[in-house]
């Protein structure tokens, strides 16, 4: 059975869904592991380390795809303009593909489309439960970790001011003011990094634990309550909110965006579209020369005015819609990956090389083409509702 591991070609994205370290496990668990040339030279790793650990390099990524039984990458497939082919066209009908696809986002719905009349098998890494069983194998939560720390590093670089409180010979600069609106690994992360850079926070979730989770680490708590049942769904992570609590949301959010220097939205629902939090109707609340970085606009965006993979300015505002945040730091986020890779694929060939456990819950959470049909609930729902 041979895994490809092609050469990602998204604009900016320099990780890896192998290195050299998990080939050797693939090829000790019995697989055959072909690299496309230079996959790994992002993640600083060369051919030669690839070939070391029992890869085979191969220059041709069209062979690649049409030759392999499972494909493993990072990102959704997507337009290949040395080939002037899209990846999926490339693949061979039947084959099994693993990647973080965001099956629920309006713009890979063509996509989603595409493996499915390809006949292909295709699992995405961000619908995997949040259990203890999945714990390595938690993709999302691991590029999570990356993303809001280097979200707050962003906005810090864009910010027109100084981030913590200094004392000067002229006066007391205050410190920036940060809004966390979402508090799920992504928004902690950004709470612990910003206030290392000496920010002042306030945070906002509409589940009470991820309140809570906040306030250890130092965070104000601001927005509202909102019902368990109506707050909470299956494995801990937030629902969808009914019309009328997201705009019970959206109001309590207003005066929070007026005292803002610096916004992280990372509000998230499992494998479906992100919540609107910031219409285009209350963006005249926010002050010029803030900052928003939108970190879940993979799953459509938080801010309604934020353009998916562009940074742009709104009333003296600085939005950033930057779609791939791990990507920026490719060498640590290439060895999480890698390493929840394999244990995903671990999982799915338990019963044998060859003999995928479809019955298997993590599996099946994460399943989005099967048999020539789209499968994934958050993909269904959302094309339903376009």
């Amino acid at each position: 059975m041979i895994i490809g591991v092609p050469k990602e070609i998204l604009e900016n994205e320099k990780r890896v869904a192998a290195l050299p370290e998990t080939v050797a496990k693939y090829v000790k668990a019995g697989f055959d592991v072909w690299v496309e040339s230079a996959a790994g030279e992002g993640a600083l790793r060369s051919d030669r380390e690839y070939e070391e650990a029992g890869a085979k390099i191969i220059q041709d990524v069209q062979e690649l795809f049409l030759r392999s039984d499972l494909v493993l990458k990072v990102k959704q497939p997507c337009l290949n303009t040395r080939t002037g082919k899209h990846e999926v066209e490339m693949m061979r009908e039947g084959l099994s593909l693993i990647t973080f696809l965001h099956p629920a986002a309006p713009p890979n719905h063509p996509m989603i489309r595409m493996l499915r009349d390809r006949n292909i098998t295709s699992f995405t890494m961000d619908g995997i439960p949040r259990t203890s069983r999945a714990q390595k194998m938690d993709a999302l939560t691991s590029m999570s970790t990356v993303t809001g720390y280097k979200s707050v590093i962003i906005a810090a670089g864009q910010f027109p001011k100084i981030v913590p409180m200094m004392t000067t010979t002229i006066g007391t600069i205050k410190p920036a003011n940060f809004l966390v609106i979402g508090i799920g690994v992504v928004g902690l992360q950004a709470i612990a990094t910003a206030k290392r850079l000496g920010g002042v926070i306030k945070a906002v979730d509409i589940r009470e634990d991820a309140r809570q989770g906040a306030g250890s680490l130092g965070a104000k708590i601001g927005g509202f309550v909102v019902p368990d049942n109506v707050a909470r769904g299956e494995g801990g992570y937030a629902k969808s909110l009914p019309a009328e609590w997201l705009e019970k949301e959206r109001t309590a959010l207003r005066p929070l965006l007026e005292e803002a220097d610096i916004i992280i939205l990372s509000a998230l629902v499992p494998s479906e579209v992100a919540p609107v939090l910031i219409t285009e109707a209350m963006f005249g609340g926010i002050k010029p020369g803030s900052v928003i970085v939108d970190v879940s606009v993979d799953q459509g965006g938080n801010c309604a005015l934020t353009e998916p993979g562009s940074e742009i300015v709104k009333n003296g505002v600085f939005i950033c819609g930057r779609l791939n945040i791990p990507g920026s730091m490719p060498v640590h986020a290439s060895w999480l990956y890698a390493n929840n890779m394999f244990c995903y694929v671990e999982n799915l060939f338990k019963k044998g090389m060859g003999k995928p456990d479809m019955e298997d819950d993590i599996v099946q959470n994460s399943l989005v083409t099967y048999q020539g049909k789209i499968v994934h609930k958050g993909a269904l729902k959302a094309m339903s509702g376009a």
